[in-house]
């Protein structure tokens, strides 16, 4: 499943941050965004994943076949890593979780309560819920902050592994993961001067 984005501009408290952004991601590939922090890259991955509308251009996909991860692990502190996968798996219906408590090196932790994990182990298990989506689409913001060497490695493993079985992902980061990756990098599609749009949304609002 292709994703395409088309001529987008995109906005920041109604003001434009990046503009005339064209590019695809196509079914077992990846699509590293760079760019200075505050560019806009985590309201293009908004964007892109269907959060936000854009203030220009058209994003073509099929929203339920985007999975998003992005600062927040989104986990429930008093269940348990189990108990948090599944709570995901039911809503995904997606029964297994066994490959998530594997690749992400959380057999051992399964029956820890989320709250009581350290970072790294809490990103990790964020991570995983990736796995029990089923969703071909992966959009990912910084994905591997709190990650030690280890559990990067991991991480790129299951980017390989999600990749080799046909889905995508388009990921925003500044450290090098080893993948076979195309580099968009959006500086370059700064926005150039345009005044607020009035009636424009952006991710404070939602």
């Amino acid at each position: 499943m292709t994703l395409s984005v088309h001529d987008l501009t995109i906005t920041r408290g109604g003001i434009p941050v990046l503009e005339g952004l064209n590019f695809a991601l196509t079914p077992g590939k990846a699509l590293i965004l760079r760019g200075p922090n505050g560019v806009g890259k985590t309201t293009l991955l908004r964007t892109v994943a269907g959060l936000q509308p854009p203030m220009v251009g058209r994003v073509d996909s099929e929203t339920e076949s985007i999975a998003y991860a992005a600062h927040s692990d989104g986990l429930k502190a008093m269940l348990t890593v189990t108990e948090n996968l599944r709570f995901w798996s039911d809503i995904f219906e997606n029964k297994d979780i066994s490959r998530a408590l594997k690749d992400f090196d959380l057999i051992e932790l399964q029956d820890r309560l989320a709250g009581t994990l350290s970072a790294g182990q809490k990103r990790r298990l964020g991570l995983a819920r990736l796995l029990v989506t089923g969703r071909p689409i992966w959009i990912l913001d910084e994905p591997t902050v709190s990650l030690d060497v280890a559990s990067v490695a991991l991480f790129a493993d299951a980017v390989r592994a999600h990749l080799a079985e046909g889905g995508s992902a388009l990921i925003a980061t500044h450290i090098d993961l080893g993948l076979e990756a195309d580099v968009f990098d959006v500086g370059p599609f700064r926005a150039s001067g345009k005044s607020p749009d009035p009636g424009g949304f952006d991710e404070e609002f939602l």
